[in-house]
């Protein structure tokens, strides 16, 4: 059990920080920090212009989408990285047990998704103007991690495709753009097209930012459980497709003897 845990906190701490190990932190900030701002302001006096929504829909929405930043990019690169360092076959060679190899890189993931999104709400309302209850902060911020970790599980099966894809980056940014279409980011679930609306409540973000707008709308805590339960499930269940993948991919590779088969 103790090896388990050190390969789960410890492995998963090693690999995140090897993500960034040859850039400075300081270049996280425009990627991290200030996008998000930029996407959510031109969102927001688009549907200004278009006297659509109000500015807090579009703020909540936008930060807590921008959170697919980190746990598709991140997620993503804990393969396609180790493949471009050359180190994948020596990942899927140890014998640690695969469960906390591969969870254990999803948890940094999930609280850096959760920063993202929470600085986007905070930096966002105040230069919008937008309030929300006081008594609602805290249940928000629970949503956009609920959400953060949901979105993770979507970042695991791209990871898992990085075993079969030469470039994570491009599917990364596909995947982020469906999100923001078909997630309620700008236009709310309802408003969708017939066609949309079901893969949109097959998404994760989808009902942890419907949850959020409630929250903030003055809806107490117990009038949104089922959508943080909705997205928790989501999430479980991109987690176990994307672990699912990836113990395909790898026995494939070991059959085949390549790690090689973009």
């Amino acid at each position: 059990m103790s090896y388990g845990l050190r390969v789960f906190f410890v492995g998963g701490l090693m690999s995140y920080r090897a993500l960034f190990n040859w850039l400075s932190p300081w270049i996280l900030i425009p990627s991290f920090l200030v996008a998000p701002l930029f996407q959510i302001l031109l969102f927001t006096y688009v549907g200004r212009a278009a006297g659509l929504e109000s500015d807090r829909f579009y703020v909540i929405g936008n930060a807590i989408q921008y959170a697919a930043i980190p746990c598709l990019f991140a997620m993503g690169n804990t393969i396609g990285g180790e493949r471009w360092q050359q180190t994948l076959p020596l990942i899927l060679g140890t014998p640690a047990p695969r469960i906390p190899l591969f969870l254990g890189r999803a948890l940094p993931v999930v609280g850096n998704g959760f920063v993202v999104a929470a600085v986007a709400l905070v930096v966002g309302s105040a230069i919008l103007g937008v309030r929300v209850p006081l008594g609602a902060v805290a249940p928000i911020a629970l949503a956009t991690a609920v959400s953060a970790l949901s979105c993770t599980g979507l970042g695991l099966v791209n990871a898992a495709l990085g075993l079969r894809v030469r470039e994570v980056a491009v599917l990364s940014n596909v995947i982020f753009g469906v999100l923001l279409v078909f997630c309620g980011v700008n236009v709310a679930v309802g408003d969708l097209p017939g066609w949309m609306q079901p893969i949109s409540n097959a998404l994760p973000l989808t009902h942890g930012i419907e949850a959020a707008r409630r929250l903030a709308d003055g809806v107490a805590f117990g009038g949104v459980t089922g959508l943080l339960g909705t997205e928790l499930a989501i999430g479980a269940a991109y987690m176990a497709l994307g672990y699912g993948l990836l113990r395909f991919f790898e026995t494939m590779s070991r059959r085949h003897a390549t790690l090689e088969r973009a």
